[in-house]
């Protein structure tokens, strides 16, 4: 099962591995806008998003949390289209978009809390226009088109609008397209042309099963049947997944339908911390995708362009400290829920019988504790 880097697939990169910028013809436009503080803040985003990712995955280690879905690889593809994003669009992510999370405003603690089981829910999705995480794979795929197509009904696209036409997200990966609510999300988007973005984020394994064993075409070209285009992006190269976003949800908001993004990435760490993938892929693989790295690739350009330096380096270094540091405190300070927590958000407005629950819950609880003090 083991596969190899290709050097042959063909996708839009404004980096290549070596941090030297290559023509970027359709999307030159959208990158001479970045200045130099935008790319040292995408820099800076990713280089937090990873020292956070092995953070989590050490608390997990210790017992601290009781599962974490590992993000490394993955921090171009994700801080790309976190920053292509504007306030008012809103995302439908699976586990692991811990760093388009972090651009919608999200805390740390709001994403450990879910798998420290302190948290019955994480944050509040309007507030940040970032669904909760969805567990159940591809489901928020459905979830994203149908919001779509409410933004449409709504009248929240086409409008010419930068503050407040509507783009709706949503994130998955490769092992996500062979399901079927995938299929059916692509359906209803066109169909109904609906103002939705496809992000999927191909990683190369769905847990231990490799693409090329789910389909046998590529992956940003499953949406043309049912009326989606798509592109493959550079996945581990930031600018080019900054451009191909931002280009993809212009479209979106213009009202000119669904779109469907390829982002050609790899996971180098476990699916989570209960997957042990040395059983399904060889260091060889791993090795050859750590030569693509998407931070190291960021910094080349960066350095060479004179936009940071070894103090610079420094500086971010200690800062990243100071964060884990914060991330461990947060994470070990979360207090328990109290057991009623779970019925406060069942539905939207308060349900009779979901009262009628938590008082029978409660008053269960009572007794125990009666008979604990007798």
């Amino acid at each position: 099962m083991t596969q190899t880097v290709s050097t042959e697939t063909e996708m839009v990169q404004a980096l290549d591995a070596e941090g030297n910028r290559t023509p970027c013809p359709e999307y030159e436009d959208a990158l001479s806008t970045l200045s130099a503080d935008d790319m040292r803040r995408m820099y800076e985003d990713m280089v937090l998003l990873r020292r956070f990712d092995t953070q989590a995955t050490a608390l997990q280690r210790q017992g601290e949390l009781g599962l974490w879905p590992p993000s490394l690889g993955q921090e171009a593809a994700q801080i790309g289209l976190g920053q292509a994003l504007r306030p008012q669009d809103f995302v439908f992510a699976s586990y692991r978009e811990h760093g388009v999370a972090f651009a919608r405003g999200l805390q740390p603690a709001d994403l450990l809390g879910v798998f420290r089981g302190t948290s019955h829910g994480g944050w509040d999705p309007q507030k940040h226009r970032f669904h909760t995480y969805a567990i159940v794979i591809g489901t928020q795929t459905l979830h994203a088109t149908g919001y779509a197509m409410g933004m449409n009904l709504q009248g929240r696209v086409g409008n010419q609008n930068p503050e407040r036409d509507v783009a709706t997200v949503t994130c998955f990966g490769d092992g996500a397209t062979s399901q079927g609510d995938v299929s059916e999300a692509l359906t209803f988007a066109g169909a109904y042309n609906a103002p939705v973005l496809f992000y999927c984020q191909n990683n190369q394994w769905a847990i231990s099963e490799p693409v090329h064993t789910q389909t046998s075409a590529d992956l940003y070209r499953r949406g043309e049947g049912f009326g989606v285009p798509g592109v493959r992006v550079d996945g581990n190269d930031v600018l080019a997944c900054w451009a191909v976003a931002q280009q993809a949800l212009d479209r979106v908001r213009s009202a000119a339908g669904p779109f469907f993004i390829e982002a050609y990435t790899y996971r180098r760490g476990p699916h989570t911390t209960a997957d042990d993938p040395t059983k399904y892929r060889s260091g060889a693989e791993v090795e050859a995708w750590e030569r693509r790295d998407p931070i190291l690739r960021m910094q080349r350009y960066l350095h060479r362009e004179g936009i940071i330096d070894e103090a610079y380096e420094t500086e971010l270094e200690e800062r990243g400290e100071q964060f884990a540091a914060e991330v461990r405190e947060a994470c070990k300070a979360m207090p328990d829920p109290a057991p009623e927590e779970m019925f406060s958000h069942a539905y939207r407005e308060p349900h009779p019988l979901v009262e009628e629950e938590k008082e029978s819950y409660l008053a269960y609880l009572a007794a125990l504790d009666e008979e604990a003090d007798r």
